[in-house]
């Protein structure tokens, strides 16, 4: 029977996408591994492969839908030999039925449509998982059971997406993670409001679009229930911009210009080792607390943001910090970072010294236990250590932190090591 193509789950929290664009057409054959659709979600636009092979005999959702629900059919896939004719009734939003059908089961089977729903549990029969050939290999390059992943695909197949956002599994007392809360709609005044306020004013109304109705979410989320506290130092940025210009020399035969900000990312993810207690997130009823330094770096894109993480960022070179940063960056306004990519992490920084901004609070991503604003390098009289008066480039940043994770000393203690690093670069080459 004709099989019903569903919209996927691209990432453990969506509920809902946008159908952008359609790669196929009704009447191609496909093949699993074959890619179907491009699907944005509120933070990227992915690709939508087929797990397995027929001809698509008839598109449900047209390109550019906006608001589909997961698991909703899109389109329905043909076996071989079957026809459109086998379809029968296809519907993209099926009705419920009504209370009199229900009482009613012979009447209800003699009208249900021919195509079966794909609802086959990942693990599959007995022993035999369904998977993606590219799914599978994916998973064991990572190291991953697949009977332990639930397949977001037609058929309940586990798809790149699933093992993408996978992870090996962690002991049972970590495994378990508080449900996210739903998310709210910001408070303040209600929308008829502020319409009345504004009736005799000109204004443009713009709707929003998924990445901005997160960010107001999670935003709101934040600073409504983290305690938020601050902490700012200034760092002396001379030896830094000396020690940077004799490696940018060296380092440009082979195409490499570091910045200032591969040296912040490498400094605060040495920090994060050398104070571990700061390397923490909040977990619901516990903190968890990292081993490796997962630092993301807020990038600004059209219309919102991205924090995409450098992961293991104290073991990588700052060359490969700086490659993967331009990299994270590019796709990222692309919009076509993997969850995987911009979600975890334990730290944040956030850089608007590029914008001529002295200093500024910025707002914790939660889970984060804490995030780092930078503002610019700017010549401004100090008072040396031998009392004497000169002129250093200096930049103000401003720790904000989770005061449920990190304590005032503890977060003193863990700026100090990041201002330490950034006046001492040579160190951090050691």
């Amino acid at each position: 029977m004709p099989t019903e193509i569903l919209m996927p789950a691209l990432s453990p929290t969506m509920e809902e996408g946008t159908l952008a664009k359609w790669l196929v057409k009704e009447g191609d054959t496909v093949s699993s591994g074959d890619l179907l659709a491009e699907i944005e979600t509120d933070k990227a636009t992915m690709e939508f492969e087929a797990v397995d092979e027929g001809v698509i005999g008839k598109i449900l959702i047209a390109e550019g839908s906006e608001g589909v629900k997961v698991n909703t059919a899109i389109a329905v896939l043909l076996a071989e030999g079957e026809t459109a004719d086998d379809i029968g009734a296809a519907s993209p939003a099926p009705k419920p039925e009504p209370a009199e059908a229900k009482s009613a089961p012979e009447a209800a089977k003699a009208d249900q449509p021919a195509q079966k729903p794909q609802t086959a549990p990942a693990a599959g029969d007995g022993n035999r998982i369904f998977a993606s050939p590219l799914a599978r290999r994916i998973a064991r390059d990572k190291g991953l059971d697949l009977s332990q992943i639930k397949g977001s695909g037609p058929k309940g197949r586990i798809v790149k997406a699933d093992v993408e956002d996978a992870r090996p599994a962690a002991p049972a007392a970590t495994a378990a993670a508080p449900a996210p809360a739903a998310a709210a709609a910001p408070s303040g005044p209600a929308t008829d409001t502020v319409l009345k306020m504004y009736a005799d004013r000109a204004f443009e109304e713009v709707s929003l679009d998924g990445m901005r109705k997160t960010i107001a979410a999670r935003l709101s989320e934040a600073k409504q229930t983290i305690p938020h506290f601050y902490l700012r130092r200034d760092i002396q940025l001379d030896a830094l911009l000396k020690f940077r210009g004799t490696l940018n020399k060296q380092l440009e035969a082979r195409g490499v210009k570091l910045s200032v900000n591969d040296f912040i990312i490498k400094a605060c993810a040495l920090a994060l080792q050398a104070v571990p207690d700061a390397n923490s997130v909040w977990a619901g009823d516990r903190m968890l607390k990292l081993k490796p330094s997962d630092v993301a770096v807020a990038v600004a894109i059209d219309g919102g943001l991205f924090t995409p993480v450098l992961r293991d960022a104290e073991m990588k070179s700052l060359s490969a910090l700086s490659a993967e940063m331009k990299d994270l960056a590019s796709r990222a306004r692309d919009r076509k970072l993997a969850p995987h990519e911009y979600q975890g992490g334990s730290f944040a920084i956030s850089n608007l010294g590029m914008f001529g901004i002295d200093n500024f609070d910025a707002v914790i991503n939660p889970p984060h236990g804490s995030i780092l604003a930078v503002g610019a390098g700017v010549k401004k009289p100090v008072v040396g250590a031998d009392g004497e008066l000169a002129v250093a480039t200096v930049m103000s940043v401003t720790l904000s932190v989770d005061h449920r994770v990190i304590d005032g000393a503890l977060g003193a203690e863990f700026l100090n090591a990041i201002k330490e690093n950034l006046e001492n670069p040579i160190g951090m080459l050691a």
